[in-house]
């Protein structure tokens, strides 16, 4: 596994973003894990999660990209803080852009908020993490209304490796089959049971043989096609 996926890892749990245990998910579904990105919240966490976001997506697709796209809201502090990444890492100007929950009718008015968006931009597409991929339903005819665009891919923090609203596949899955690009992870739940299946972590075992039961047991009824049981 890649350094920075295992600082990644370290930096959730540091950030009390990645828990684990018992919580009830928007879906319904009874989790033994939970991540809550709403709890980065200092200037130093956005700094950091920006730099492991810009690490990603220089592994996933390059840095041959124009916008940075990060549907509203949390896409938004989420885009700022990645291109500021990508800026002071790689040394690449990329624009960011979201979209208003609502139109502006005054002012900077319209849909978008930062950078226009206009024919042959190349957009990689940011969010916290996909479940159902409702939110780049509704982002995609807003980016492909603006002119002859291509969707690079979509990076998200990470793949939960459970099961979609549609099918057995993930919800990763299930976007890159239906509008064609490509859809990654910093980390997935793999990767984070790997690395920290009875291992300590500054005196305490996050996943131990019950987590790890628990996990595998609920992989066992909603875990995507291929997902670690």
């Amino acid at each position: 596994m890649e350094q920075y996926k295992q600082e990644f890892i370290e930096f959730m749990l540091d950030s009390d973003v990645l828990k684990f245990g018992d919580f009830t998910l928007k879906s319904g579904r009874k989790s033994p894990f939970f991540m809550n990105a709403g709890s980065y919240v200092t200037g130093t966490q956005l700094r950091r999660l920006g730099q492991y976001y810009a690490k990603a997506i220089h592994e996933q697709y390059g840095l041959d990209f124009d916008i940075l796209f990060g549907p509203a809201y949390k896409g938004i502090p989420l885009g700022v803080a990645t291109a500021m990444a990508i800026s002071e890492l790689y040394g690449k100007d990329v624009k960011y852009c979201s979209n208003r929950k609502e139109a502006k009718d005054h002012g900077d008015s319209g849909i978008l908020l930062g950078s226009p968006i206009q024919d042959g931009d190349r957009i990689v597409l940011i969010e916290d993490v996909t479940t159902s991929g409702k939110s780049i339903e509704e982002t995609y005819p807003i980016l492909k209304a603006q002119g002859n665009v291509e969707i690079v891919g979509l990076i998200v923090s990470l793949n939960r490796m459970e099961k979609g609203q549609k099918s057995d596949r993930s919800a990763l899955e299930e976007i890159q089959e239906t509008y064609g690009f490509k859809a990654a992870a910093i980390v997935s739940m793999d990767e984070i049971i790997t690395y920290l299946y009875n291992r300590e972590y500054h005196g305490r075992v996050y996943i131990d043989d019950g987590i790890k039961a628990a996990i595998d047991a609920y992989y066992a009824v909603y875990g995507a096609h291929g997902a670690k049981r």
